[in-house]
């Protein structure tokens, strides 16, 4: 039973897998390797001509640094934000908690299409349209986030808290010196998912950014595929697809480490 298991998570790996490593091997091959009969075999010669064609066609380089500074700043300021928020839900005790706890969860259960039009003129109002602003400021907090959070904070001793506090340390201390660096899991997995949510993001960027200079690289995949009128260009769009995937795949590979669930066993010593 125990092979069966593993027979299928291979083949479920396999799955996943396959359609990627055919994009790379696509975006390696001339227009007429592609169509050719042994076009699922590996590139044979390589070339980089589909990737010149794309740095040289399209303004990637700038949709790329779009998508890598507002993914950073949004996972960053999401991370932060939903540490402390979540930190004070598990550890004060404080007037209404438990009533804006209850609204952080309802947020949750808001579909995100129903908020595009309030921020949008929100965004208007505050002038912040086509900035890096707009593309920023509405992901600093999730719902989901601060849950996560809370929950991991809630785990947490009282014992491990109450000798901080015996050491000397003040609230502040104690969250930055203990509870942070205990949180780290939690910190890098909500920070991958924030990470990979941002920068796939395709439909908001499309709605609050109007000049080229500000497009983020999803929007700027869907431009290339555009500008395709009569043919495609499939070895130049699936590089560009595998520039697209390659901070994603690289920013999980990173933090999988983290991807553990038992932190706390050992912290306390009896």
């Amino acid at each position: 039973m125990k092979k069966l298991g593993y027979i299928i998570l291979i083949l479920g790996a396999i799955s996943m897998l396959l359609p990627f490593i055919y994009m790379l091997s696509l975006s390696f091959m001339t227009d007429s390797q592609i169509f050719s009969a042994n076009a699922i075999a590996m590139p044979s010669p390589f070339t980089f001509d589909n990737y010149k064609y794309v740095v040289k066609s399209s303004d990637i380089l700038r949709y790329f640094y779009n998508s890598m500074f507002v993914a950073i700043a949004t996972t960053i300021g999401q991370t932060l934000i939903s540490a402390m928020a979540g930190y004070a839900f598990a550890r004060f005790n404080f007037k209404y908690k438990e009533v804006l706890f209850v609204l952080v969860l309802v947020s949750m259960m808001i579909p995100p299409q129903v908020n595009i039009v309030p921020l949008f003129f929100i965004m208007k109002q505050f002038y912040w349209i086509d900035t890096y602003w707009a593309l920023i400021v509405p992901g600093l907090f999730g719902g989901f986030g601060v849950f996560m959070m809370r929950q991991w904070f809630k785990s947490m001793p009282d014992d491990m808290e109450s000798s901080a506090k015996i050491d000397g340390c003040n609230t502040w201390q104690i969250f930055y010196k203990i509870a942070l660096p205990l949180a780290l899991p939690a910190l890098a997995t909500l920070a991958i998912f924030t990470f990979i949510t941002t920068w796939n993001s395709f439909m908001w960027p499309l709605i609050v950014t109007n000049s080229d200079v500000m497009r983020t690289l999803p929007l700027g995949l869907a431009n290339f595929k555009g500008s395709f009128r009569e043919v495609t260009d499939w070895g130049a769009l699936t590089a560009y697809s595998a520039i697209c995937c390659i901070p994603v795949i690289g920013v999980f590979l990173l933090g999988r480490k983290y991807f553990i669930n038992d932190i706390l066993s050992g912290g306390i010593k009896e």
